[in-house]
């Protein structure tokens, strides 16, 4: 599948300004905006610790926890949101599962206190760390005229909680989101893109540009509904390569993204004199 971003063949310059068109950016969040800090062990191991208990393998705790992920949000999808199971529930499934596969198994009264520890700290900012660009991009974008949407797999507490603590508000460096916890569907489901039309005030998807950093969960599913869209490739990924060659624009950070469409502004300036 090839789908060019506003040029005639991969890597070649926009013949015509965008910008001017938009009406709105919307932005993935996690690998985009902020990151992962440390492991998933450092944070599962301060809550065996805390109550006595020996740290678990890291190695075995990634493994059972990317397994037991896998398989709870393929029986239940976007945080429990069909089956309307409470987020605490769904991720104490999950978790529980995650140390059975790595073969811890605790007794209820102890599991629960290694939970509770667990699901508090990834409902802070403590595991989380923004890239320094986020901010200030976001608020320029804003500050711009463009209506600013972020659209994730995530629940509801990135939302409440996490991107608030993190120092990134709606209101003032975004104005909605489209959480798939709180709507019931997911990326790649091209229509989650659709909901963030909506959310925008129903506005035309060729006045939209997505950024993200997957080409199946972002890129391919915003082009799919009529969004320009490109892809940040912030850790080097040997994937980046083959994005290009699809015929994907491809930049390292957010600033880079702003100086593009900052360029693309004094072109079409350029173009009207």
């Amino acid at each position: 599948m090839k789908v060019f971003f506003g040029s005639d063949s991969p890597g070649s310059e926009p013949k015509m300004s965008i910008l001017p068109k938009l009406r709105c950016i919307t932005v993935d969040v996690t690998g985009t905006l902020i990151a992962y800090k440390g492991q998933l062990g450092d944070y599962y191991c301060m809550a065996a610790k805390a109550v006595g208990l020996p740290c678990p393998d890291y190695k075995r705790m990634h493994e059972g926890f990317k397994a037991a992920y896998t398989d709870m949000a393929k029986k239940y999808p976007c945080f429990g949101y069909a089956a309307k199971i409470p987020n605490v529930d769904w991720w104490r499934s999950c978790v529980k599962d995650s140390f059975i596969r790595a073969g811890y198994e605790y007794d209820e009264e102890t599991f629960e206190k290694v939970f509770r520890r667990i699901y508090s700290a990834f409902g802070s900012s403590a595991p989380y760390s923004v890239f320094p660009d986020s901010q200030p991009f976001l608020r320029w974008a804003r500050q711009k005229g463009l209506i600013v949407g972020l659209v994730s797999n995530a629940e509801y507490r990135y939302q409440d909680v996490i991107l608030p603590a993190l120092g990134l508000n709606q209101g003032s460096e975004w104005d909605f989101g489209v959480f798939s916890g709180l709507v019931g569907v997911e990326k790649p489901d091209p229509r989650i893109y659709e909901i963030a039309l909506e959310k925008a005030g129903n506005i035309a998807p060729e006045e939209v540009l997505h950024i993200g950093d997957s080409m199946r969960k972002d890129y391919i599913p915003a082009r799919s509904v009529g969004m320009h869209a490109l892809l940040l490739d912030r850790f080097k990924t040997p994937d980046a390569k083959s994005w290009r060659q699809s015929g994907a624009l491809v930049l390292p950070d957010l600033m880079a993204v702003r100086d593009w469409l900052t360029k693309e502004e004094v072109l079409a300036a350029d173009q009207q004199a």
